[in-house]
């Protein structure tokens, strides 16, 4: 038995204090009867997954992966990536068979694989199924539509953030836009704004889109052509007043109480999606009850595609995102650079650069641990 066998690496980040990660060594222990051992592969590293850092315990994106550890408070910041099958205890999944979907920031995933179709199958750890089953679910590569062996970077990068923008689009297309004739977006340079920027202008032309960014990002937003105005934060006094909704990727009480102050009652809707700004987080779960217009609301973007799928079927909602899905890929290719980075430390070092606020926009982060 090698070593590789029989310890696993994983990042442990303190939950009270996100700015502290150590690269670890555990035991791997034996598989379980029923599961299937995933080698991690790749996956990404994005302010998307800063964000499941900084509501981890609201939102439960902590319980996903227990780290093997008996020291309390620490937890795993979980990936989008791919992964191989090196061992299996489940008929229907074999070794050698490569899947996408949720994985810790580590080397390593034991899953218990149900609900097994060609397509995917769902993992049924216990300590996962209170979770949304969206990040339960598996991808197997073979048989995934969506699946492009040339883009597997640009789908870990860009696929999550992205389907969270197609699906804030969808839900503000059913409520006709809450009567808004302008989305601003906070945070307007990340991946998420991106998507949304993407997807209407695709679905919602008749919606202006503002991008707010800080001015180190400015020229690059502009760049990609997905908005109608770019601005930085020291702009929002002077935004012209009309009927919007402001869409928040960056979790930042400061910027969050200006646009409510500026705008008051022609803010139509305020949602709060993202927690980019790391410094000023505070609007993501603290009390906005004195702010002027509307309550902020959550966005939990899982809940969502519940929805779109149970309205849509799989099979036509799968169409309806792959159509977007292309014209964003076209819309920011050459706009962003993928860096490839080897070892788990390079994860860590990344997420340590990400969660003290230095994103580079221009640049994908790719790890292969």
């Amino acid at each position: 038995m090698t070593l590789s066998q029989v310890h696993v690496s994983q990042v442990h980040v303190r939950k009270k204090e996100l700015t502290h990660a150590q690269l670890v060594e555990v035991p791997s222990g034996e598989l379980a009867e029923g599961s299937i051992r995933l080698k991690v592969e790749s996956f990404s590293v994005t302010a998307n997954n800063i964000t499941y850092a900084v509501v981890g315990d609201g939102f439960g994106y902590w319980n996903f992966f227990p780290p093997k550890t008996d020291e309390e408070g620490l937890g795993i910041v979980p990936m989008w990536g791919h992964a191989v099958v090196t061992e299996s205890k489940c008929a229907e999944i074999a070794v050698g068979e490569r899947v996408y979907g949720y994985l810790p920031m580590g080397t390593q995933l034991d899953v218990v694989p149900g609900n097994i179709s060609a397509a995917s199958f769902s993992d049924m750890t216990d300590y996962r199924q209170p979770m949304s089953p969206v990040y339960n679910s598996y991808n197997r590569l073979a048989a995934d539509p969506e699946h492009d062996p040339a883009r597997e970077n640009e789908r870990m990068i860009y696929g999550p953030l992205f389907k969270t923008g197609f699906v804030i689009d969808y839900f503000m297309r059913s409520e006709d836009w809450f009567g808004a004739e302008t989305v601003i977006l906070t945070s307007a340079s990340s991946k998420t704004a991106m998507g949304l920027a993407s997807v209407a202008k695709q679905n919602s032309p008749g919606i202006k889109r503002i991008g707010l960014t800080s001015p180190g990002n400015v020229d690059f937003t502009e760049s990609t052509g997905l908005y109608d105005e770019v601005h930085t934060y020291d702009a929002i006094g002077t935004l012209p007043i009309g009927p919007c909704v402001t869409v928040d990727f960056a979790g930042n009480a400061d910027v969050l109480g200006k646009l409510h102050h500026h705008f008051t009652d022609n803010l139509k809707y305020s949602c709060l999606v993202g927690a980019t700004h790391i410094e000023a987080r505070s609007s993501m779960g603290g009390d906005a009850g004195a702010l002027p217009g509307p309550k902020p609301t959550l966005f939990f973007a899982p809940d969502h595609f519940v929805s779109f799928f149970k309205e849509h079927g799989p099979a036509k909602g799968g169409q309806m995102i792959a159509k977007t899905w292309h014209a964003f890929l076209d819309a920011v290719d050459g706009t962003v650079a993928i860096e490839v980075h080897e070892g788990l430390d390079a994860a860590r070092a990344t997420y340590l650069e990400m969660i003290s606020g230095k994103i580079d926009p221009a640049k994908g982060i790719v790890v292969k641990p």
